[in-house]
């Protein structure tokens, strides 16, 4: 017989896991698995609904701690993740697509469906789909883009804006590996798959990997065969990147892409 239960995982600003329960019971008050309590901050939860050996996320988010009150945060307060920026920040590279831009920490402008997002997050031509480049390495040829919203081919041609004003410039300055991650995609709506087809063929030797992207997104990718061009699923969809730095992550990633494509 298959055991049900629900597992929530609690992590820091750094990424450190600092409460882990399984058969949670509303129990979390601010304080760690050893009785420690927690400083005043902000902290990122994931909450996991597990049947047999399937694991799902059912909910995630952040959530502020203020004199041992927890406030739980909506999309507003969905933001990047802003621990690797002590490696690098996209504003301060010269190469890249949003070099010199300047991000509100305060004034919101920018929403998905009249839900105003962070402000931290960078708007690259669609209404409805936002993304962060939060890591770019180019001694190692990879970069990692994090996204929050709707992927409409549909109606915004999101993929187009994407190749032409975002990852074709990054290619220029030798990127052919790239990993995606869609915890924060809410859906995909399909259009055709031209410009994935160009992206594949043009890093050539290198990849393009999807992490941690919802069930619901990749049946969506896989129903109208987009999935054929990107590595996903399986470990990648388990990954608890912010636990890693960078380096570490993309490790992972390619050592996983490169047993998958053989």
């Amino acid at each position: 017989m298959m055991q049900n239960y629900y597992l929530i995982i609690v992590l820091n600003r750094w990424g450190n896991v600092v409460f882990e329960e399984k058969y949670y019971q509303n129990t979390f008050s601010s304080y760690t698995n050893e009785n420690k309590k927690l400083n005043n901050g902000v902290y990122y939860y994931l909450f996991y609904s597990i049947c047999g050996d399937k694991k799902a996320i059912t909910f995630q988010g952040y959530f502020h701690i203020l004199t041992e009150k927890l406030y739980f945060c909506i999309m507003h307060l969905i933001e990047p993740y802003f621990a690797w920026r002590d490696f690098y920040i996209a504003s301060e590279d010269p190469s890249s697509p949003f070099y010199d831009k300047i991000n509100s920490e305060f004034e919101f402008t920018d929403s998905i469906y009249n839900y105003l997002i962070h402000p931290q997050w960078d708007n690259f031509g669609s209404s409805t789909l936002f993304l962060k480049i939060i890591y770019v390495d180019y001694d190692e040829n990879f970069c990692v883009i994090e996204f929050i919203g709707e992927w409409n081919d549909a109606i915004e041609n999101d993929i187009m804006t994407l190749k032409r004003d975002i990852i074709e410039p990054i290619m220029e300055h030798g990127i052919n590996k790239f990993i995606l991650i869609g915890e924060n995609v809410l859906n995909f709506h399909y259009s055709d798959d031209c410009y994935y087809e160009e992206w594949f063929d043009e890093v050539e030797d290198g990849w393009i990997a999807l992490v941690n992207f919802q069930d619901h997104v990749i049946r969506e990718f896989e129903k109208v065969h987009v999935d054929h061009y990107f590595v996903m699923k399986g470990e990648l969809d388990e990954l608890d990147w912010r636990t890693n730095t960078p380096q570490l992550f993309y490790e992972k990633v390619s050592e996983y892409v490169t047993k998958r494509l053989g």
